[in-house]
């Protein structure tokens, strides 16, 4: 589908695709659907915006899972995730930036939310201010969801990153915070493993 190799698909690939596996979209309502699946409006279909499409919103029961630890997370209650909800699960001393005085932790930290509000900004156009509210939250992890097929492990990778549970075991066997090697948690990291927190290409 990819012909071009870019890691998206075009309207053009798009259309070759519909026509080649026969789905049974005119030609017409072609550019419709292609629309429905270019969330961010750019012209050109991700392999998230696919996948997303495809699998559609989370079960009740992961959206609850989500909801859960969004409230363990926002520790004063305050509706939204910001940067001192989360100082006392992550810090950034170790981040490489850090390390060499190019940056604060508190940037660093700034930008680790931010990741949270990519896909939800990306469907409606919002700029990143370092402060997660719920729905970015559960978008995030439903962009997550769609790639993870079995409740279980679903569960697994979010008790993991937030101890939601209080026994998540990366939590015990990790030092909870930033490997000098990469800029993302330890454990954030090993609760994610096999989904990187962008990914982008078919």
């Amino acid at each position: 589908m990819d012909d071009d190799g870019s890691h998206t698909l075009s309207l053009p690939e798009f259309s070759k695709a519909c026509r080649d596996f026969r789905i049974g979209v005119s030609d017409e309502n072609v550019p419709i659907l292609f629309s429905k699946f270019d969330a961010n409006g750019d012209g050109t279909i991700s392999y998230d915006e696919f996948l997303r499409e495809v699998r559609g919103p989370m079960s009740p029961g992961r959206t609850a899972l989500v909801k859960r630890a969004f409230q363990v997370i926002d520790k004063n209650g305050n509706g939204v995730i910001e940067v001192d909800d989360i100082k006392s699960s992550y810090n950034a001393r170790k981040h490489p930036d850090v390390l060499q005085g190019k940056r604060t932790e508190d940037s660093v930290l700034c930008e680790f939310l931010e990741t949270f509000e990519a896909h939800h900004n990306l469907r409606t156009g919002d700029g990143a201010d370092s402060v997660v509210t719920l729905d970015e939250f559960i978008e995030y992890y439903t962009n997550i969801a769609s790639s993870l097929d079995n409740d279980e492990y679903f569960e697994l990778v979010i008790n993991n990153a937030w101890n939601v549970k209080g026994d998540a075991n990366t939590y015990k066997k990790y030092e909870k915070a930033w490997a000098a090697e990469d800029n993302a948690p330890v454990e954030f990291r090993a609760a994610h493993a096999g989904r990187p927190v962008h990914r982008s290409g078919m």
